[in-house]
């Protein structure tokens, strides 16, 4: 089953970021690791958008400006995001970046923010699933094209999280679906278009984040750590060997770096406590995880 990430940001002068985060916390991302034995972001074999525009951007970039990367109907693909985002986008990667190395602090920076526009057409027949990982490939494609992107995938051994079951045993209320009664997929790669509904209607899918809790109708705990990784401090592993969906709906916590100090979920619990809600428990340990290498990327000749 494929992993679930969303976005989160570096603390320090990048204020952009946290308003990026923000955003992406009031529209869903559900994406996960691709499962490929090694990443070649220059391969041919990468479709590409038939058209695409990108330019850095000009003005404000705040949360009511900045825009995560969207799939619109009609083959339509948007993003006004820093680039590095836009990067963990296209290869399923979690927002805190503890598995990319090698990413230029320009990328995260206010002047690291790009408009991008692309259309292209979509094969008929293409599950949603299929569709939303066509795209990925696109912007995959775009990022070599544009900046020059170059990058690897390998393995390397790191610190990490293990999610694990707490003493005293799970406190986790079984979902209302089994998986073979899933919906195929969520119809947009980033989930419910409306940021008011709470809880998704598919399957390993999450809203909220920090100062909004963990809202799925039926996720896995593979799902849950994938999650949740973005906004740890370093990769979070699960390892409670639970099987099955599980509905998830918590109140709100607080991520784990200096920029949690938002005035309205100050007393909210850290993501630890949150864990220990539902009688589970993290735990800091040394672990083999897959990250990316950024080997070069640069600044691009707009269009």
């Amino acid at each position: 089953m494929a992993n679930r990430r969303m976005y989160g940001p570096t603390c320090g002068r990048k204020l952009l970021l946290a308003g990026a985060v923000v955003l992406a916390l009031t529209v869903p991302v559900v994406i996960g690791l691709i499962d490929v034995s090694q990443v070649r972001a220059q391969s041919a074999e990468n479709p590409r958008f038939e058209v695409a525009s990108v330019k850095l951007h000009v003005g404000g970039a705040d949360r009511n400006t900045l825009v995560p990367p969207t799939v619109l109907p009609g083959g339509r693909f948007v993003s006004r995001f820093p680039l590095a985002i836009l990067i963990s986008y296209a290869y399923k990667l979690p927002g805190n970046q503890s598995r990319v190395t090698g990413i230029p602090d320009w990328t995260k920076s206010p002047q690291g923010v790009y408009d991008v526009e692309a259309t292209s057409a979509m094969p008929p027949g293409l599950s949603m699933e299929a569709r939303n990982d066509r795209v990925r490939a696109m912007v995959q494609a775009l990022l070599v094209d544009r900046f020059k992107l170059v990058i690897r995938r390998e393995s390397k051994e790191m610190p990490v999280y293990a999610l694990l079951v707490a003493k005293g045993g799970p406190k986790l209320q079984r979902a209302d679906i089994d998986e073979k009664d899933c919906p195929e997929a969520s119809p947009n790669v980033l989930g419910p278009q409306s940021p008011s509904t709470p809880m998704p209607d598919v399957c390993h899918a999450f809203n909220g984040g920090v100062g909004r809790g963990l809202h799925a109708r039926a996720a896995n705990m593979s799902d849950l750590a994938s999650f949740v990784e973005n906004w740890t401090d370093r990769p979070l592993l699960d390892k409670t060997g639970i099987q099955g969906l599980y509905r998830f709906e918590t109140g709100p916590y607080l991520r784990m770096d200096a920029m949690a100090a938002r005035s309205d979920v100050l007393d909210a619990p850290t993501v630890f406590e949150m864990f220990g809600q539902v009688g589970l428990r993290m735990e800091p340990q040394k672990g083999v995880v897959e990250v990316y290498v950024i080997d070069h990327i640069e600044k691009p000749s707009e269009n």
